[in-house]
């Protein structure tokens, strides 16, 4: 049997060997198109080159793209499991042609590598072509000697690909394989096309015209050769099944889910294991490009695709988490064709495990109101939009959820009520959306960087240089020339400028010429990831297009930055150290006068963590070891040991920084691909002090920190609060934390006395009342009763009070006023006997009253109430006093 890693060498062997460039898999979140959530198909990294936006790596080009369809457009997410042959993620094996071979070598290409190399039966095949395409008939008609039934002319957009309304489209010629006539389904363009028996492998497109807005297409001066083949299609084939999940990797993963489930891939069970093993794909290959679960766009997605597989993992009986318990069996499976799988691993598995155990706390409860809302259903009845609306919003289940969940008994969803409770809930929630990937660039710039090509960034080496003005542009256009008073955007052949990127704000600086211009650089940013653009505000004198300029960085506030940056990447080796190898890098921002950085860890850092991660970097900082950097390709540093962020495009060099202490392995303590600026040495750095640790996300921490000046700084800073504490406590500051404690106990002491000297004052009777009638223990009307006005006594320390006053008194009423801060309190208690006579709430109200408030409440024999007043404690007391005198 041939593997599905051996079917993907094979052909990448195959276009090799003609010439095709070998092209790395780019990341799934894609960085050329803002439309696309996730890249969908095998040419998405190739668009701008077949728009002409961007120069081709080679005339030939072949790979094995990583695909997602789970969100947005393109969306399987609903058929997974139910079918043989859709999936959230699945390869895409294409050869590439920018304007260098076309239809013939394309066809001969295809029925070589299918009949010769991988020996599939000419017989099972056939091909479709666009019904005006005459020519490609032909050469399928001479190269693969088919018959003319077995090239069938189809006349829908099914055999016409375009990329948009406008811009490069042409024929495609589609080839299916026959599964034989044991299973239903007949050719493509019959009544039956939509059968299991034929089934597309391979689509070749043709890009020969330009679509025109006026609809006339007229010939490409270069036509292009796009093809797509699904690696898990071709596998079935080549490993003679019918069924995409019986291909080696599937049953590979699905024996892993029996194995940790005791449940066999049979029956009902069967589309169960299969969502897990295509999630697990999904979830994995995704995380390890940098998306994490989340509430919103991308991690929104995933979470969704997440908890599916995990509630599936429910319905098999998993008592425990299941999902990260088979990420070692992906990491076999895939992990040589991609590396990383392996280097996000032990970050993959953490996620997993804390999704789903969070996951399972409420799915229990989401599951149980489901099932009370649609007990009495029968198959065709349908759920209402509000009840799957408080699944999502208070259970976190998602739509495609509740469906899957409904649907083995046939039940539906209202969606239309669904997303009207989506609509009052949540407005900002009910935009589609539309995809983001790094944030478009005006086309503008791709006509500079085609015209230009990339600016030559001197800034690694000097802070100074001169320059040539390639292009001004203002307001999203191109200009020739910009004068005194006017905000352009400059770009130059070469600038010691660094545009903002990989989290380090960009340089400002001067613009100058000798002619008199004068300009002040706010900013410099990087469109296209390639282009340094100087944003300027021009003071003086005239700069036009072909102007030699001399450029200047503001080289102290570089030198901050450069310490900041430099103290992230120990930061980060610091805290993979002590925290684990899960920790990765989810954003940064390194400015003049702090850092931040954001890492991936499940919990909040303890206050010894915090210390021991500071301890380290100031280490490295003073061990004062030179910062060395390479030049190599993004393989041969990760191989070397380099640290590479998820997701991020790398070109075909890049810049490797190693700083701080060798270990016994020869490693440097931070090893990290990096086109950043940075200090000489780690002693430039000065001094590192964290400042804050805080949570971002779910997941996601963040540190924020100062170095050089700035925490010197922020250190005196602190130190002279010290000194001015230690004055006021007559002190010495080693002594401050000691004779802090000591006036605190002093104060619990003082504060104790103070109360049980009040509490004593109040029991004592009438020496402590004020107030008009004298106060203390007394009679009203044959009643005893005890009447006081206390200053500083609290309101929580009434009640205690009146309880021992009643106990004195026996049969009686008490009434305390407690006046705090011009304020006052009143409570009144009245011992059982007397409370069918008179209630405390009745004789607090009079009391309330006086001190000028309203209310006041609480039980027949206690109630407790206040007043803005408290020079009318007397008063209160005689109020009470005439309740009881009637």
């Amino acid at each position: 049997m041939t593997s599905t890693n051996d079917i993907r060498r094979s052909f990448l062997d195959f276009f090799s060997g003609k010439d095709h460039a070998p092209v790395p898999s780019a990341p799934l979140v894609p960085y050329n198109d803002p439309t696309l959530m996730f890249v969908n198909a095998g040419m998405v990294p190739f668009k701008n080159v077949f728009t002409g936006l961007e120069t081709p790596p080679a005339p030939r080009a072949t790979s094995s793209q990583k695909c997602v369809r789970a969100g947005g457009k393109h969306n399987d997410l609903d058929n997974v499991g139910y079918t043989a042959r859709h999936h959230t993620f699945f390869e895409m094996l294409g050869n590439f042609s920018f304007g260098d071979y076309f239809k013939e070598q394309a066809i001969e290409n295809a029925w070589t590598l299918l009949t010769r190399e991988w020996g599939l039966p000419a017989d099972k095949l056939l091909v479709t072509v666009y019904h005006t395409d005459d020519e490609a008939f032909d050469m399928w008609r001479k190269i693969a000697g088919l018959p003319d039934d077995r090239i069938i002319r189809i006349a829908t957009n099914d055999n016409f690909w375009s990329m948009g309304e406008t811009g490069p489209c042409g024929p495609s010629s589609e080839i299916f394989f026959d599964h034989g006539e044991h299973i239903a389904g007949g050719p493509p363009g019959s009544p039956d096309e939509d059968g299991d028996r034929f089934i597309e492998i391979w689509n070749l497109v043709f890009m020969q015209f330009d679509q025109a807005a006026d609809g006339v297409r007229r010939d490409l001066p270069s036509p292009s050769i796009d093809t797509g083949m699904g690696l898990e299609r071709i596998a079935a084939v080549m490993q003679g099944v019918h069924d995409n999940y019986d291909i080696d990797t599937f049953k590979a993963l699905i024996a892993a889910s029996e194995n940790h489930t005791n449940v066999a891939a049979a029956g009902a069970n069967a589309g169960s294991h299969r969502i897990i093993a295509d999630h697990l794909r999904s979830t994995s290959f995704l995380m390890a490009d940098g998306v994490l679960p989340s509430n919103e766009g991308r991690g929104y997605v995933l979470r969704r695709i997440m908890r599916r597989a995990m509630r599936h993992a429910h319905l098999l009986g998993a008592g425990e988490p299941l999902m990260h318990r088979l990420v070692p069996s992906l990491v076999t499976e895939m992990g040589q064709a991609y590396p990383e799988l392996v280097r996000g691993q032990a970050l993959i598995e953490e996620v997993l495990l804390r999704e789903e155990t969070q996951f399972r706390k409420t799915l229990d409860k989401g599951l149980k109101l489901l099932d009370e809302a649609t007990g009495d259903m029968s198959s065709g009845g349908e759920l209402n939009g509000e009840t799957a609306f408080k699944l999502y919003d208070t259970y976190g289940f998602p739509y495609d959820l509740t469906e899957d969940a409904l649907r083995a008994r046939g039940i539906s969803v209202d969606r239309t009520g669904f997303d009207g409770a989506m609509e009052r809930q949540k407005a900002s929630a009910r935009a589609a959306w539309k995809g983001s990937g790094e944030a478009a660039s005006g086309e503008v710039w791709f006509d500079i960087a085609e015209r230009e090509g990339a600016s030559e960034f001197t800034g690694y080496s000097s802070t100074s240089g001169e320059g040539t003005v390639v292009a001004i542009v203002k307001d999203g256009d191109e200009v020739a020339s910009a004068k005194a008073g006017e905000d352009v955007v400059i770009l130059t052949n070469q600038t010691p400028f660094y545009g903002e990127s990989g989290g380090q704000t960009g340089d400002t600086g001067t613009i100058s010429m000798p002619g008199g211009l004068a300009a002040t650089v706010t900013d410099t940013s990087k469109p296209l990831g390639r282009l340094h653009a100087h944003h300027c505000a021009i003071s003086a004198g005239t700069v036009s297009v072909g102007d030699n300029v001399q450029l200047e960085v503001d080289s102290e506030r570089r030198s901050q930055i450069r310490a900041n940056h430099s103290a992230t990447h120990l930061v980060h080796a610091a805290l993979r150290n002590q925290l684990g190898n899960h920790v990765t890098q989810k954003g940064s921002m390194v400015a003049q006068d702090r850092l931040r950085f954001d890492f991936s860890h499940p919990k909040a850092l303890d206050l010894d963590e915090v210390t021991a991660i500071e301890a380290q970097v100031n280490a490295e900082i003073l061990a004062n070891e030179p910062v060395a950097t390479r030049l190599m390709s993004p393989d041969d540093a990760v191989e070397a040991g380099a640290l590479a962020l998820f997701g991020e495009k790398y070109g075909d060099e890049v810049r490797v920084l190693s700083m701080g202490r060798a270990n016994d392995g020869g490693l440097s303590y931070s090893v990290e691909l990096c086109g950043g600026t940075h200090v000489n040495a780690t002693g430039d750095i000065g001094v590192f002090r964290i400042i804050s640790e805080s949570a971002v996300s779910s997941g996601v921490r963040r540190i924020e920190a100062l170095t050089g000046d700035a925490a010197r700084n922020w250190l005196v800073g602190r130190e002279e609060a010290l000194k001015s504490a230690a004055g006021v406590i007559r002190a010495t500051p080693e002594e401050v934390p000691a004779r802090i404690t000591a006036l605190l106990e002093e104060r619990k002491r003082l504060e104790k006395e103070l109360a049980e000297a009040k509490k004593a004052l109040a029991l004592g009777g009438g020496g402590a009342a004020t107030g008009a009638e004298g106060g203390g223990d007394e009679e009203v009307a044959g009643i005893a009763f005890s009447g006081q006005v206390l200053e500083g006594l609290s309101p929580k320390e009434l009640r205690p009070l009146l309880d021992e006053t009643k106990a004195r008194l026996g049969s009686g009423v008490a009434t305390i006023v407690a006046v705090n801060d011009g304020k006052a309190s009143i409570a009144a208690a009245v011992t059982d006997d007397l409370t069918d006579r008179f209630s405390a709430v009745d004789l607090v109200r009079k009391g309330v009253e006086a001190l000028g408030g309203k209310g006041g409440g609480g039980r027949p024999d206690m109630a407790q109430g206040g007043g803005p007043d408290g020079s009318k404690g007397a008063d209160a007391i005689a109020a009470v006093k005439q309740v009881l005198a009637g």
